[in-house]
């Protein structure tokens, strides 16, 4: 939208300098087109009267047309309130306003009727609404028969008249005087195939509608725009990165037949067998991988990523896995050494602990070939770790490293891209993996190896606190270890280690005759990974601890995972935590530890960690309750500053939308035909983002 759409906001009739420069700080709307954009986020139905006879408590807003009887101030000073008698033909009620007092009362004058609208609430047998809006009833108010919109404001905006019905006022103006230049930004085929409203009368409707349906069709077609633009924004980087981006062909499978033949130590699951052909299909087609592998806790990432390595060696290039953390690297080093060594391959592990001495043999090795696969942390960006020839990256728990970093990985192989391998254990619902990932191609490994029993999830209050002890107690006489974890308040590492302090001295009065570890953020490296061996070996029966362990530590013997103030965790975290256990072929456990009193989400994600464990399920849970932004932890270019779509409610039209973007590609890749010129028109006019990020994943 340009030309009309840019002009300043103070110029519309009715805003001026001093509202401009509000909207401007409060609510980013400085121009037409911005203010066009700020849609209602709900609706009163203003097609409706009630009686005062028919108020009950459960009615929202509502409308009632009434005549005052008196006016009168009671109480004094600061509890001084204004009530106006008011009353219809089926009985009486009060309006009550505790601020602004002398202005309304100069517009209530006894015997004027006004169509009041507010929350109806009963004390006693009486009702009344507290600061209802009211206005004078005409013969054209009481026949109205539309949806008034709610548009959201601020505290400041409402002390200088920009209330939800201020701003309606100035979209009354604006909508008619830009209604004639609103141009059309779908071409008529998705118009006419996906039934959708002309984007002028969805502009109308969504700010005044006439009729529910209408509403309805309006809300649908600008949603549908929205995920539109932004699927076709992925699809084609990924159209460009796959033409533009040749990847090494990597086709042998003779280290991989050989693997299949006489080493693997178990069969593999048929999701692990099919995104390895996935890959592989990716792999030895000369064009660039970029795949992103999501698989719950326990399904078998790690073996997937090894194969995929024994591919590119075989066909005689590098490969490297990069982990968010030493311990993580560490762990992935000691599982993956022991399938490379049976098979002869050299394998490294690089991390800000590896002696100097270590990491010279490492450069060498990697320049002259010798080493096959070298495991680390963000160690394996530096400069001076140069390969012979890089064909995989593998990069584990991908959201916790930063683009840029990234992309220095990408950079160590001059010739060609280095194919691309995302591993995550926090699984994605389908709608965010089509947006955040929409330009990587996305594999699930949707089961879990056989003889893995599910995790047993109960949820336990305070007060049952012994019967907890008591379990813990069993579990740990049958051989098993246990995990005692509690929360990270952000705000205060003190307190956050008083409450780790006060728990670990509570389970070494109650549990004398064990050994117990304690690992938290603020231990130096090494003590903590000192305690975490010693918790591996089985030396230490309990591990109190905070979140420091929520990813990817392995230790098949712990069976029990108790996690304290369950209420303050998300449920990825949860989720995460509970992942702990259930390694080994033993029955595992997982107790949430609560207070009584739960907000209503607490409550949420508590039944549903009982209810379930599959990590999809919990995954779409989680973004009911927390929305896109927050889960991803990032404000990733184009994902949450969707203006009316919301990814967590129209998984239905983002997958219309999505499948348009790709059958529009598919026919007209360079929107050069005539019929797709308004969309082409629209491309060219969005932002275009500084960085293309499918280059970098």
């Amino acid at each position: 939208m340009t030309g009309i759409f840019d002009t300043r906001i103070e110029y519309l009739k009715g805003v001026g300098p001093q509202k401009a420069e509000l909207l401007n700080k409060e609510l980013n709307i400085f121009t037409y087109g911005e203010m066009l954009q700020h849609y209602p986020f709900r609706y009163e139905d203003r097609t409706k009267f009630f009686k005062i006879r028919e108020l009950s408590d459960d009615l929202e807003n509502v409308q009632v047309i009434a005549r005052i009887k008196k006016v009168e101030l009671i109480g004094t000073g600061g509890k001084k309130r204004l009530v106006a008698h008011v009353f219809d033909d089926t009985g009486e009620m009060e309006m009550t306003w505790f601020k602004g007092i002398q202005w309304v009362q100069r517009k209530l004058p006894p015997g004027a009727a006004f169509i009041f609208l507010g929350k109806p609430a009963q004390f006693g047998r009486k009702w009344s609404m507290a600061h209802p809006e009211m206005e004078p009833v005409t013969s054209a108010n009481e026949q109205r028969n539309n949806f008034q919109p709610v548009y959201s404001t601020t505290e400041k905006l409402r002390a200088r008249f920009l209330d939800s019905r201020g701003i309606s006022k100035i979209q009354e103006v604006l909508v008619p005087a830009v209604y004639p230049h609103i141009p059309e930004t779908l071409s008529l085929e998705i118009l006419n195939q996906y039934q959708l409203l002309g984007k002028q009368e969805s502009i109308r409707q969504i700010h005044f509608p006439t009729a529910p349906d209408l509403l309805h069709r309006a809300r649908k077609r600008l949603k549908f725009e929205e995920f539109f633009y932004l699927q076709l924004r992925l699809l084609k980087m990924k159209v460009t990165r796959t033409e533009k981006s040749r990847g090494q062909i990597l086709s042998s499978t003779e280290l991989l037949t050989d693997f299949y033949k006489n080493h693997i130590p178990f069969e593999l699951t048929n999701a692990q067998k099919r995104v390895i052909r996935e890959a592989y299909t990716d792999m030895k087609s000369g064009k660039q991988m970029n795949r992103l592998t999501q698989g719950d806790v326990g399904s078998g990432k790690t073996m997937v990523a090894f194969i995929c390595t024994l591919i590119a060696i075989s066909s005689g290039a590098q490969a490297c896995l990069m982990a968010p953390t030493e311990i993580l690297a560490n762990q992935h080093y000691e599982g993956l050494k022991e399938y490379s060594e049976m098979m002869g391959i050299k394998i490294a592990l690089l991390t800000g602990s590896t002696k100097k001495s270590a990491r010279k043999v490492i450069h060498e090795e990697l320049l002259n070939g010798e080493l096959k696969i070298l495991i680390g942390t963000h160690a394996l960006l530096e400069d001076i770790v140069q390969f012979q020839n890089l064909a995989l990256a593998i990069v584990d728990e991908q959201h916790r490293f930063g683009v840029a970093q990234r992309a220095k990985l990408w950079a160590k192989n001059e010739a060609f891209i280095p194919h691309v391998l995302v591993m995550t254990a926090t699984p994605i619902p389908r709608t965010l993996a089509m947006t955040l990932y929409g330009d990587l191609d996305v594999s699930v490994i949707d089961e879990l190896p056989a003889g893995r029993k599910p995790i047993q999830t109960v949820h336990r209050y305070d007060k049952d606190r012994l019967k907890v002890f008591g379990f813990i107690n069993e579990e740990v006489k049958k051989g098993r270890q246990v995990y005692i974890v509690y929360p990270l308040i952000e705000e205060s590492e003190t307190m956050d280690l008083k409450n780790l302090m006060d728990g670990y001295e509570s389970i070494s009065r109650a549990f004398p005759q064990y050994p117990l570890s304690i690992v938290h953020g603020g231990m130096k490296s090494d003590a903590k990974d000192y305690e975490m061996q010693r918790f591996i070996k089985g030396e230490t029966k309990i591990m109190v601890a905070t979140t420091v362990i929520e990813v990817g530590v392995n230790v098949p013997n712990a069976s029990v995972m108790i996690i304290e103030n369950a209420e303050r965790f998300g449920l990825s975290q949860l989720h995460q935590l509970r992942g702990r256990v259930g390694r080994g072929a033993e029955q595992s456990y997982c107790v949430l530890m609560s207070k009584y009193e739960l907000s209503k989400d607490s409550k949420v994600r508590l039944e549903t960690m009982v209810r379930t464990n599959d990590g999809f399920e919990i995954a779409d849970v989680d973004l009911r309750l927390r929305g896109p932004g927050d889960m991803m932890g990032t404000q990733q270019s184009g994902i949450t500053d969707l203006l009316i779509a919301d990814l967590s409610k129209d998984a239905p039209i983002l997958t219309l939308a999505r499948d348009a973007a790709q059958q529009l590609l598919a026919n007209d890749p360079e929107l050069s035909q005539p019929e797709n010129s308004a969309i082409l028109r629209q491309v060219k006019q969005q932002k275009a983002t500084a960085v293309n990020w499918s280059r970098i994943s």
